[in-house]
This record gives C-alpha cells, structure tokens and sequence, in this order.
C-alpha cells in the first residue's frame, strides 16, 4: 500500500506505482491501519504515533537517542521499531546508513560554500580561492563515511582541508586516499581548538552507532572562530557534536551564535530527494525482503545484521546504547543474536 503522491518530491508519479502492483490510498492514516509492516525514511511524527498499533513494524530511520519523547512514545504503542541506522554487518559497517551518510557529507560542502558568501551572513570567501589568494580552510570533525566523502568534495573544489579522527588505522587509510590538500590529524581537544582558528568552514561529522553524538565543539570555542565562519553540523539527527546546535529545516536552516554561522538541518538527504531515494531503496530493498520473508522474529533468528536492527521489541528497549542514553531498562532478547 503506497499513500498517494508519496513518491512526487523524488520525481515518482502514483500511475508507476500502481503499475507493479501497489494499492494507493488517500491517507497515511490508512496505510497504518491496514498495514503489517511500515516502511518511512524519517522516524514516526507526533502526528503518526497515535496510529501506530502493537505487533506493527516499523521499519526506518529513528535516531533515538536524539530524542527521549520519540523512544517513549513508540515504546508506548507496542510496536517492534526496525532502524535503518544500527543495522551494522559483521565487519562493523552500516549498510542502510552509508548512503544518506555519503549524500550528506558531500551536501555540507555544497551547503557550507554557500552559506559562506557575504548575502547568506557568511565571511564571502570561494571554497576554492584564486591565483593570489588564499582557498577557505575546511575542519572535518569525524573521518567515517561523512567525513571522508566531505573531505573528497571540499578537496576537489581545492580548498585546504584538515579531517580529524580518533581511530589510526581510519587516519592511515585516510592519508593513502586523500589528495594532498587535505591533512589527517589525530582528534583531541587541542587540536580541534587550534583548528577552529583557522577554519572558515567546520563540518561535524562525528557518529556513535544508536548513541547521542559527543558534544566536541563547546560554546566558549566559537570565541576561536572568525566572525563569518559556518558550521555544518551533520550529526545533528544524533544530537549534534557543536554545543550550540540544535535541529533546523530546510525552510529555516541557518541561525547565528556569536558571529558564527549554524546549519542544522535534520535529513540534510530530503533535499536531493530523487538522489536520495534511489540510493535508499537500493540498500534497504535486500533486507526489506528478508523481514517480509521470515517475519521479524525469524529473520532476527537468522540475521544477525536485523537483530542489531532491532531497536525496540513491543514495549522494551533492545538497543543498549538507547536504553544507556536515557537510563531506562534494557532488554537483551535479541542481544546473542546480535553479536
């Protein structure tokens, strides 16, 4: 069942939907009534989650941990919440969240550059600069997948780039890859101060799988900052890594503290919505049809990568970090599974 003009902001009419089968409905209200298994890319609204019944699945991205109203109001409904986010293979990485995580880190470039010219309150400074002057100098907070594909965007626009990380081997891969305007630094305290001084663009692009972000920028470093200077902050869906953060849309993405640039926009990937939704559906599809097949239960059984997926299980909390994060209880029913 597909609620109607679901697919318009990626470009997809209902007629191709209908075509292979779907059944289109006026209402999302109808599409939770009717349906088993719920498939969204953001986390439940307030709006939806009185119709959001137990024994559902909801299959999508939550980011609980960002938020303690959404843990217990979908705790509340009795329902199995599946996040895209801590589906994590037995090598560590995140299938489901590699994709939006590349859209976004290449996005906080594209988004930085602009917010960085004189009529959006920036410094007026080209990313790239010119013959006799000087390109922007760019700190990456974080050298996973968002950082890194930020890192290859801000290099290939020739700006000076410094990506920072606390993992060594990450950093040793790191420095094979990059090209040489972009320095790997080791992260910690006084190297993210020093750094802040000399950047014109800060993206945050720190991630703790199902855990809050750390807060690594605090509010007295933008003291640090030129006036001018902008700050992504990607990890926001997470809480945010900048103390001054706090979620923006795309409708009001900027706001200012201290002469400092913020962009917290929450699903920076809805904004390239065709791009983002064909790369989405490309990994999700494969694990989408496991659960179809086998039932949440079994395919948990079967699947380790779904056990870790699994966050909440019918009104208890099976994702450690979640529950650590608010001091709630922890089920571990599917934690031998998972490991």
């Amino acid at each position: 069942m597909v609620q109607r003009s679901a697919g318009e902001g990626s470009g997809l009419i209902d007629e191709a939907y209908a075509e292979v089968g779907a059944t289109l409905v006026d209402t999302a209200a109808e599409v939770f009534a009717q349906a088993d298994l719920i498939i969204k890319v953001k986390e439940p609204q307030p709006s939806e989650w009185p119709m959001i019944r137990p024994g559902q699945t909801v299959f999508t991205y939550f980011h609980f941990a960002a938020s303690r109203e959404l843990t217990e109001a979908m705790l509340a409904t009795g329902a199995t919440s599946v996040a895209y986010e801590t589906l994590a293979d037995d090598q560590g990485r995140l299938p489901l969240l590699t994709p939006m995580s590349e859209v976004a880190g290449r996005m906080s470039i594209q988004e930085g550059a602009k917010y960085l010219e004189k009529p959006q309150m920036g410094r007026g400074i080209l990313l790239g600069g010119v013959p006799g002057v000087a390109p922007a100098h760019i700190t990456v907070i974080g050298g996973g997948v968002v950082g890194a594909n930020a890192a290859k965007i801000a290099a290939g626009f020739q700006a000076s780039v410094a990506i920072l990380d606390v993992n060594m081997d990450r950093l040793r891969y790191l420095d094979d890859i990059m090209p040489a305007n972009v320095d790997v630094l080791f992260s910690d305290r006084h190297t993210i101060r020093k750094q802040l001084e000399r950047a014109d663009l800060v993206v945050g692009a720190v991630l703790i799988p199902g855990a809050k972000a750390p807060q690594l920028v605090r509010r007295e470093d933008l003291s640090r900052m030129n006036p001018g200077s902008v700050i992504i902050d990607v990890a926001i869906d997470q809480g945010g890594c900048i103390e001054t953060s706090h979620p923006t849309s795309h409708a009001d993405p900027t706001y200012i503290v201290d002469d400092v640039l913020h962009y917290c926009v929450t699903n920076m990937p809805g904004a390239v919505g065709r791009t983002s939704t064909f790369a989405l559906c490309n990994v999700t599809l494969p694990w989408l049809l496991r659960i179809v097949e086998h039932g949440i239960e079994k395919a948990a059984a079967v699947s380790a990568p779904i056990a870790r997926a699994i966050n909440l299980y019918q009104g208890e909390i099976t994702n450690e970090p979640v529950a650590q994060t608010f001091d709630l209880p922890f089920s571990s029913r599917f934690a031998s599974t998972a490991k």
